[in-house]
Order: C-alpha cells, then structure tokens, then sequence
C-alpha cells in the first residue's frame, strides 16, 4: 500500500505522462500550420484551403494556397525542427547552454560557402548548393572548435561562444568581401534574407530527405547523448564509444544546420531557444527533448513566418529580423541566469 502511494506520489510530482506532451505539442504545430495557411496579405477562408487540397480545379486563392503558401509553411516546420534539434544536440554534447548553430559558426560558415558557389557557379541547380552549405557548415564548426581546444581546459562554455562569435564575424566577413569583389552581393544577400519567401515544391523535395534522415537518425542516438551529456566518463564506463557517437551527432548537426541555411538564409537563435523552452516539460532526457523539439521548433518558425508577413502586410518583414528580435534578449537572459532558467 505504502509503495503504491509513493509511486502515486512521483506520478503526481512527473505531471503528465510524455505521450500526452507530445501529443498537445503536436496539436500546436498543426494549429499553427493552418493558422498560417489561412492569414496573410491575400485574403483567403478555410473553404480555400479545403479547394487547394482536394478540388480538381481550385480557384485563384487556393491555387496561392496550393503554390505559394502550402511550400512555404512545410518549408518553415522542416527548418524550424532542422535548427531546434541541431541546437538541442549541440547543447548536450558541448554541455553547452548557449549552444546554437547560428553562435558557433554553422549557419556563417554555410553562408559563406553559399556565396562561394553564387560567385563561381552562379548556374548551379538547388542541390549543389545545399552540399555546398554542408561543406561549409562543417569548416564554420570546425574552426569554431580548434580554436576552443587551442588552450588547456577543453571546450569551456565561455570560450566556445567567444570562438564563435570570432569565427562567425570572420566567415560573415568573407561572404561579403566576395560578394563585393564579384558583384554578386545583391544575389548573396537576396537569398540569406529572403527566408522562406519564394519556396518552391522541388525545393522541399530535396531538403525534406536530408533534414528526415537527420531527425530519425537524431532520435536513435538519443540516449547515447543523454549518458554522454550527464558525463563522458560514465558514458566510457558504460561501453559507449564516446569518439564514434561524437562524430555521428557533429554530421547530424551539419547536416540539419547545413539545409536550413540553404533554404532560409541566416537565423540565429531557433536552436537556442526551442531547447531550453521544452526543458521545463521534458526534463533533462534527449529522448523527450529531441521528439519535443521537432514539433516546438516547426511551431515557432510557423508563427514567426506568420508574423513576418502579416505585420506590415502586403510587404515582407525578414523572417530572421523576426527570429532575432524574440532571440536576441533571449540569449541575454539565458547569460544572465548561466543557462539554468528553464532547467
């Protein structure tokens, strides 16, 4: 009797059970989705929806729906759980509470790759691209990471965002001296600000693969970076192959960071945030954080996207001026509490 009571009592302390979490997380992300289908500068009723979905020959605004609006806001959930995933895995596997793609030199590093290609290749198709802004994912965290480990003491909070905001100034800066000296800094520019504006089906079809592949393969490393981010030493003592999973979770984040800025330019702050605002009702757990995140991550990008074109309507408001807005005192508040206010 007596265990049955204390068992009652932990369930009480746990709250809900994650299932249903996720599930009324999963109910937002859909709210939001169709919120953001409905609204924006041409108006439009849920009845156009229903025509753009499943009529034979829909009308002029369920035809926006169809080729403008659905892209775009399927667009914004693949980038959305893209960064808020990288970020979380960033954060466990650096122990990092300032981790994000958009710090530590990701998305500068892509953005710089993506202008490289803009001025050399300016006929490369959508694909290229995209493995181009892999590349220089990679080389941004890389750099951001050596230059870390440079001093004894290893990867201190402290010292990683300092090496990131170095870094990513640096790789900003290269993006735009070759978009100067090749003329193309109006094409560079066009696409890291537009965001999602102009998002096309073949588009999805390319990234919507590689951002897929890198969630699921997310969610089975999981608990390995739930030991790894509690202790490396207990992960060792375990028999987990710290050095393997390491690797495995650094392609996973240049691979999700690397898509997103290829599809919608620079935004900081997505995998900063989404994270740290999920802890609350997750816990410390990456098997409830990351599956979390996916759908906290798609829902944010929605309604920011909602946002930036509905604010000043019928002109465009940047999607990452939106995201650095929300971000930017974000970020300051998670420095002032040292990373503990949602934990």
């Amino acid at each position: 009797m007596k265990k049955r009571e204390n068992r009652h009592s932990i369930e009480s302390k746990r709250g809900l059970p994650f299932v249903f979490k996720l599930i009324a997380a999963m109910c937002i992300c859909v709210a939001a989705f169709l919120f953001a289908i409905v609204f924006g500068a041409a108006h439009t009723g849920v009845r156009d929806v229903w025509d753009a979905l499943f009529a034979a020959n829909p009308g002029k605004s369920a035809l926006i729906i169809k080729e403008l609006r659905l892209p775009r806001e399927t667009a914004a959930v693949l980038v959305g759980a893209a960064l808020a995933v990288s970020g979380a895995i960033m954060q466990g596997m650096t122990k990092n509470p300032l981790a994000d793609p958009g710090l530590f030199g990701l998305t500068a590093g892509a953005n710089a790759a993506l202008a490289v290609m803009v001025a050399f290749l300016p006929k490369a198709n959508y694909f290229y691209i995209m493995i181009a802004c892999f590349i220089g994912a990679g080389i941004g965290a890389l750099l951001v990471f050596g230059i870390s480990a440079l001093k004894r003491g290893g990867f201190t909070p402290f010292r990683i965002v300092l090496a990131g905001a170095a870094v990513s100034a640096f790789l900003f800066a290269v993006a735009e001296g070759i978009g100067l000296y090749f003329k193309v800094s109006r094409n560079v520019s066009a696409w890291t600000a537009g965001g999602l504006i102009g998002t096309t089906w073949l588009q999805i079809r390319v990234i919507a693969p590689f951002i897929i592949v890198g969630i699921l393969v997310a969610l089975m490393m999981s608990r390995q970076l739930t030991i790894l981010s509690m202790d490396e030493g207990i992960a060792t003592g375990l028999g987990q192959r710290t050095g393997f999973v390491k690797v495995i979770l650094f392609i996973i984040i240049v691979l999700l960071s690397g898509t997103a800025v290829s599809l919608a330019g620079n935004l900081a702050f997505v995998g900063l945030m989404i994270p740290h605002l999920v802890r609350p009702f997750t816990g410390s757990d990456y098997r409830q954080i990351i599956p979390f995140c996916i759908f906290a991550g798609g829902a944010f990008m929605l309604v920011a996207d909602t946002i930036g074109r509905t604010i000043q309507a019928p002109f465009e408001t940047p999607v990452a001026s939106i995201v650095a807005v929300i971000g930017l005192p974000f970020f300051l508040f998670i420095v002032r509490k040292g990373g503990r206010a949602f934990q």
